[in-house]
């Protein structure tokens, strides 16, 4: 008689369903696991052996076979642990088969019995909910899990709390959902003094999701104007939450089963690998452009990046996914994130600093400059010159708009294209605009459509460059509440286009 319990596999930020099946059986004492584990699992049966110990439950003097089905699916993690606990206990009648095999399970169990937290488990809520499945975990993880609401979560703090659990002595609550968590913003953009056009672009870019590249000199305050980003952003929907929080669940990112509404902000050095940005390594994990998904990817030092890493940027940034394809794996991840990448004009920094202008000039910022291609060059809705701050202005006080008041603006801009947008739920802001939908909704007037001709003329802009403009345009009119892109909309997105 075959005990029945189920766990899951995770392919990308899916997670499959994987079937755990327990045979005890006559034969000379062993215990196996089969259906393409790896070393984790594997050695599964070490600490379920020494779990069940710490229960004073003995190990049969026969033959224990564990087949995680499907057999042909790579099955990787410590999280195989409890589910082969209850599938051996199960085969044993220690505990119900029935209510047993009703239960999707993960977890990792210590020597002693305690259940240690892992990652993934908001998928695999997701799962166990499409099978009609209660779901039971760690304890530490039923917060993170709870957020799927249509399935019964459960959170057990050790072996011996499911076994008394199954058996009626003692039964498990069921979890509640974590805090939302609120990060507060504590960098305001009126800190930053002068660069009113870098702030008019940081407004545009958040309205829209525009990727925008800011290039200066040294000290210009790129890197300032980029960490206040966040305090502009409008907070996640709930749809955006669960989709990011998915991936943050499997790189193990969520502390205490909080989901953040907060937009993801990341910053990788320069160093960083292309498995590390683009997604790889072990187990094909996300990369930093998935973990900034319906975020702000920040790339400090842009063309210090390696020039291979760059141009793996240029498909994400078009389709919105990316698949890390591997001798081992083959996964697709979510990728809309508005990158802002911010440059120095050359090596040195100052080829467009009179007052310290660089020998080499314009070689030097030519050189530079072109380790950023022209293909991916072409994908920066907003380009913007950061000229430096006067020292004298450093003294002077605050003034100029809050974080707040932008934010305030951003957030009716974003109103505005979720209602225009309500009809397609694959489109969010501006930025995923394509097509006849951006013929209808971003056609300017007669006069700006004369000027962004001539623009496109005089500067010799691709078809992207083109319909990039118009995105920005729209969203310019949305900031301004006008129903109709008009010239002076366009006017000032060919004004960013050109700028750099």
């Amino acid at each position: 008689m075959v005990a029945r319990t189920y766990t899951v596999a995770f392919e990308g930020i899916e997670a499959k369903i994987v079937e755990v099946q327990c045979a005890v059986s006559p034969g000379l004492p062993s215990f196996s696991i089969v259906g393409l584990a790896d070393k984790a699992v594997s050695e599964a049966r070490d600490r379920v052996r020494s779990a069940l110990n710490a229960l004073s439950i003995a190990m049969p003097s026969k033959r224990i076979t564990i087949n995680l089905s499907p057999a042909d699916m790579p099955k990787e993690g410590s999280h195989f642990d409890l589910p082969i606990a209850l599938s051996l206990l199960a085969a044993l009648d220690i505990l119900p088969r029935e209510d047993v095999q009703n239960t999707v399970a993960l977890g990792e169990l210590s020597l002693d019995g305690t259940l240690i937290p892992v990652i993934g488990t908001l998928p695999a809520a997701l799962a166990a909910a499409e099978e009609d499945c209660s779901l039971l975990c760690p304890a530490a993880c039923g917060p993170e899990a709870a957020w799927v609401d249509a399935t019964r979560v459960l959170g057990a703090p050790s072996l011996h709390a499911c076994v008394q659990h199954f058996n009626g002595q003692s039964p498990l609550q069921t979890a509640v959902p974590g805090e939302v968590q609120r990060a507060p913003h504590a960098k305001c953009l009126r800190d930053v003094k002068g660069q009113e056009r870098a702030k008019r672009a940081l407004e545009i870019a958040a309205a829209g999701r525009h990727h925008l590249l800011l290039v200066g000199t040294p000290g210009s305050g790129k890197s300032m104007l980029a960490a206040r980003l966040p305090g502009i952003l409008p907070p996640l929907i709930p749809e955006e939450a669960l989709e990011t929080s998915m991936i943050h669940s499997l790189a193990g990112l969520l502390d205490e089963g909080g989901i953040s509404r907060e937009r993801p902000f990341r910053t990788p050095h320069h160093t960083a690998s292309m498995a590390a940005i683009v997604g790889g390594g072990r187990g094909a994990k996300p990369g930093e452009i998935s973990l900034a998904h319906n975020g702000v990817l920040f790339m400090d030092e842009f063309p210090e990046y390696p020039r291979a890493v760059l141009e793996t940027l240029r498909q994400p940034i078009e389709t919105g996914d990316v698949v890390v394809a591997r001798a081992n794996a083959h996964v697709k991840y979510p990728c809309k994130f508005m990158l802002v990448a911010a440059a120095n004009p050359c090596r040195c920094g100052y080829m467009t600093d009179p007052g310290r202008a660089c020998a080499r000039a314009p070689s030097c910022g030519d050189d530079y400059m072109g380790k950023i291609s022209g293909p991916l060059m072409d994908r920066f809705d907003l380009r913007i010159d950061v000229p430096p701050v006067a020292f004298t202005d450093l003294d002077l006080p605050a003034n100029g708009e809050s974080s707040d008041d932008i934010s305030a603006r951003v957030a009716a801009a974003r109103d505005i294209q979720s209602a225009r947008l309500a009809a397609f739920p694959e489109m969010r802001v501006n930025a995923d605009i394509e097509g006849e939908l951006l013929k209808e909704v971003a056609t300017p007037d007669a006069e700006g459509a004369a000027l962004l001709t001539r623009a496109a003329e005089h500067y010799s802009l691709s078809a992207r460059s083109y319909h990039r403009i118009l995105r920005v345009a729209r969203t310019i009119a949305d900031l301004a509440g006008s129903d109709q892109v008009r010239s002076n909309h366009v006017a000032e997105a060919v004004s960013y286009r050109v700028a750099a």
